[in-house]
């Protein structure tokens, strides 16, 4: 018998039966290729609906463009369009020519004459009722919206969308592996990126395929190129391979550098409108030296819109670096694959150059407590599979210094105190950037903000989070921003009211890994000790900062309502002091003088009318202000210079101007021109 329970030969057949030999079985075994599963499971990427798959390829487009500029350090200027296409445009766009129903009772919404006789019979006594407490002056219930009409899923939606920027642009061989291969790309090393799973357009480009099987239309161009690039294909799926339809080069007249990429697509505006425009306005929020220009094109023009989100500075973040490896944050596999990609001839070499924060001296210790098979000079591709274990259990035990966060490119304390007043103008705003901390071998930093006030902000607690300078808009309630600031920040302690206030908290978190929870990405969970520590520590700074602004605000308050009281009774007091002093003068005799010195001058001064109510009446007022100006200036004595009103100004950028020196401050960046 063979591995496979058949016989060397066919077995002998039995007596009046005949049997033919069983042949071997073909192997069950299949392979899917990286765009065929991401295709099979859309939702892992963001794909979930048609709604959130519009949403989702928005997000991708814009992030890419702002990869693309602040790689060449250019303040990205962005152009989105979603422009809805009907179905019968969409028809003439594939060349699909409309056709008659004929069996109507085929279609899922088909109606029944029975039914919809039952229907409007229904609608019928609704209408009644509803004139009757009409009549009657009764409030009666509205009629329900969601009345069964005909079955049916309704018109399908499809939309053009448009994503143009002033980025790096792409080499023109390398547009079409660029977008139509899976898993290839820019983006992948050890550093901190919006993406999440680098996929960027590629997924648009599937569900493109998936939904309405039109190709992606790319045009691009360099920095000193001639020409522009233009490309149109689409992916095959089961080889994640381009299909490339068009490919050439054609003449840039107006010597454009950047991207603009085209896709059309199933979607559902009217269910992810809001997400859209609050994603813009939260990019907005965390990129404030950017432009944005957002359009909806729709074949009604009451649906149409345009929003322009402004540039308020020219001071960008800095690109973030690739970093090397921290040793107690890699794995048997990585370790392998670093042996093996390693230009480096010795073990010693390969522990200094190959990984972060290990010194020559700290190298010759590891590989003196690695054991006698070890050596400084070994060669580095001779280290076998337990020797490599070895290493491996040695890094996960020994002490090695935390990595530092000059790698990360957060957005600055500046920049985002900046965003929120643009976006939310609120009537109070405090920020604060927290010191790189270290979570399983990477680095974070986290940055927070907290607002009062502000318009389109509701009462109570608004929570805007940001990873790697992406907003994350789904699964709020799981994340450690949210429980942290709805749990354990005391709002009362603060002077804040956590429910009549318009309260806006902004956390920002970068890293070189951001530990997401869930398939899809979209929040950071509540069980990591480090990163729950340094978002409520952010969160609280911010709000001892609004504390202080706030005891100074009910200070001058109180002052204000003490000087309005005084003022109100000065009049009445001016009033019964004269009538006193008249009386005092009229009493006074010549001959038997009752009162000396300035009293009788006092007196004198009255019954000469020199001193009238009026005269009383300017000198209190004055005497009013001078103690109140006497005891707001005690005050900021003790506390400090009080902060004067301020008037937000803005200057504008300097064009054309390249070598000068930032010197950054919470509030202020000091920009030096040689």
């Amino acid at each position: 018998m063979d591995d496979n329970g058949i016989g060397d030969s066919p077995e002998e057949p039995k007596k009046g039966k005949s049997k033919t030999p069983k042949k071997a079985k073909d192997s069950v075994l299949k392979q899917k290729s990286p765009a065929e599963f991401f295709a099979e499971n859309k939702n892992i990427a963001g794909f979930d609906n048609p709604g959130k798959s519009l949403y989702t390829t928005v997000r991708e487009l814009v992030e890419n463009s702002l990869d693309s500029a602040e790689s060449i350090k250019v303040l990205p200027s962005i152009e989105v369009t979603i422009e809805e296409i009907t179905k019968m445009n969409f028809n003439t766009m594939i060349g699909l020519v409309d056709r008659e129903r004929v069996d109507t009772a085929l279609y899922d919404d088909f109606e029944s004459a029975k039914a919809r006789e039952k229907r409007l019979a229904k609608e019928a006594r609704l209408q009644e009722i509803q004139a009757k407490n009409a009549s009657l002056g009764k409030k009666g219930k509205e009629p329900s919206s969601n009345t069964k009409g005909p079955k049916g899923r309704g018109e399908t939606s499809f939309f053009k969308v448009i994503c143009k920027d002033n980025g790096r642009g792409m080499p023109h061989d390398d547009i079409p592996n660029m977008f139509g291969r899976v898993l290839s790309g820019t983006k992948y090393g050890l550093k901190q990126t919006r993406g999440k799973f680098g996929l960027g357009a590629k997924m648009a480009l599937i569900w493109s395929k998936m939904s309405t099987g039109i190709p992606i239309e790319i045009s691009s161009s360099m920095r000193g190129q001639s020409y522009t690039s233009f490309c149109r294909l689409d992916i095959d799926i089961h080889q994640n391979i381009p299909h490339i339809h068009l490919h050439e080069k054609r003449e840039d007249k107006e010597k454009w550098h950047g991207a603009e990429i085209q896709v059309i697509i199933e979607g559902n505006w009217t269910t992810y409108r809001s997400k859209i425009l609050h994603y813009m306005r939260q990019m907005a929020v965390i990129t404030p030296y950017s432009e944005f220009l957002f359009k909806f094109i729709s074949g009604t023009a009451d649906k149409n819109m345009t929003i322009k989100f402004s540039r308020r500075t020219d001071v960008m973040p800095p690109v973030p670096l690739e970093t090397k490896h921290h040793p107690s944050a890699v794995d048997l596999l990585l370790i392998k694959r670093l042996v093996t990609e390693t230009s480096k001839p010795n073990l010693l070499q390969f522990l200094q150059h190959e990984f972060v924060n290990i010194s020559k001296s700290h190298a010759e210790r590891l590989i003196g407590e690695m054991g006698p098979d070890f050596s400084s000079k070994m060669p580095v591709k001779s280290l076998t599979s337990q020797q490599i274990v070895r290493i491996h259990q040695l890094f996960r035990q020994a002490k090695f210094d935390d990595p530092s966060g000059d790698c990360l490119s957060p957005a600055g304390e500046y920049n985002l105190r900046l965003g929120i007043i643009k976006e939310l103008q609120p009537e109070m705003v405090a920020t604060y950037a927290g010191s790189p901390q270290v979570f399983e071998g990477h680095p974070l930093i986290v940055e927070a903000g907290v607002s009062l006030g502000g318009k389109d902000v509701k009462q109570g607690v608004n929570i805007f989070r940001f990873a790697n300078r992406i907003p994350l808009l789904f699964e709020q309630g799981a994340d450690v921003v949210t429980r942290t600031a709805l749990k354990r920040i005391n709002w009362n302690n603060y002077k804040i009211n956590q429910v009549q206030d318009k309260i806006g908290v902004f956390v920002s978190i970068v890293s070189t890994k951001i530990p997401f929870k869930g398939t899809g990405k979209e929040y950071i969970g509540d069980d990591i000790t480090e990163i729950s520590t340094a978002v409520k520590t952010s969160i609280q700074q911010c709000c001892n900062q609004l504390k202080a602004k706030i005891m100074k605000k009910l200070q001058a308050r109180e002052r204000q309502d003490r000087k309005r009281n005084l003022t109100r009774y000065i009049p009445d007091a001016a009033r019964a002091v004269y009538l006193v002093l008249e009386e005092m003068a009229r009493d006074e005799e010549p001959k038997r003088r009752r009162y000396e010195g300035k009293d009788a001058e006092l007196l004198q001064k009255v019954a000469s009318e020199e001193i009238t109510e009026i005269t009383l009446r300017d000198n209190l007022i004055q005497h009013v202000e001078k103690v109140d100006y006497e005891m707001g200036l005690e005050y900021a004595t003790q506390n400090g210079a009080s902060e004067e009103p301020r008037e937000d100004i803005y200057l504008n950028s300097l064009e054309n101007l390249q070598n000068f020196i930032d010197f950054h401050s919470p509030v202020f960046v000091f920009r030096l021109i040689p």
